[in-house]
């Protein structure tokens, strides 16, 4: 009788009867990699269904996944880094086009602070590495949202969760835009960065209250509150950096 490999209890079977391993691992192979892919993209629990309901009804969506059941979409921060992946991919491919139009990103191209040569490279950095940055960002968001929302009976925990939902679906809209331009030559990499800034204004009213007008109004100024934060902890972090290097 072998003992298990993770409990070192006795197997007298296939799986372990305390922690249920299995006793033997089977050899990876093309079918274990067409199932992993399969399990990620068409089951219940899936991408595909991660999507569309995030799309269609994303507080009543996010909502279910934290009080609920967290078994039906994809985890939040897996989902928001399967998003960023997606972008860097299409990123890759269309880089002149996403960096020259939308609105995410060239401000932070653009960007130069004058005496400030740390602040402007991670500017620049963010730029040129928006699906990382892409999750730094979201901290600094649920930080705004909570402060527009006090009485909401979320924490930033779970605030942030949600916002790797929507932040997620939101780099997938910037993906698609970016695509769908490369195909129709038409300037819509512009309109998909719009797309997804009122996305996330109206998923977050829709997570808090959707039924209240103020909702989407706070949904709006939490995101410029976030922003603000999160560019001020740039510029402080890279005038540190400067002062340390003697840049200043």
């Amino acid at each position: 009788m072998n003992g298990c490999k993770k409990c070192n209890e006795p197997v007298d079977g296939n799986y372990c009867p305390v922690c249920g391993r299995p006793a033997t691992l089977k050899k990876i192979d093309g079918r274990y990699i067409m199932n992993e892919i399969g399990d990620v993209l068409f089951v219940n629990s899936g991408l595909l269904y991660t999507i569309k309901s995030l799309i269609i009804k994303p507080g009543e969506t996010v909502r279910h996944f934290i009080r609920e059941d967290r078994s039906l979409l994809v985890r939040p921060v897996t989902f928001l880094v399967i998003t960023s992946l997606i972008y860097a991919i299409v990123n890759y491919f269309f880089t002149t086009e996403m960096k020259d139009n939308s609105f995410f990103i060239n401000p932070f191209i653009n960007a130069k602070v004058e005496g400030l040569p740390a602040v402007t490279f991670i500017f620049r950095w963010m730029a040129e590495n928006f699906a990382y940055s892409n999750i730094i960002t979201g901290l600094f968001m649920a930080f705004g949202v909570k402060i527009f929302f006090r009485k909401i009976n979320f924490n930033l925990f779970e605030i942030f969760i949600f916002l790797c939902f929507a932040n997620g679906i939101s780099t997938l809209f910037l993906s698609l835009g970016s695509i769908l331009q490369s195909i129709t030559h038409w300037d819509l990499i512009k309109i998909s960065s719009l797309v997804s800034m009122i996305y996330l204004i109206w998923a977050t009213g829709q997570f808090m209250n959707r039924k209240k007008v103020a909702s989407y109004i706070k949904s709006f100024l939490s995101y410029v509150a976030g922003s603000l934060i999160f560019a001020a902890f740039i510029v402080l972090i890279g005038i540190i950096v400067d002062f340390v290097t003697g840049s200043l």
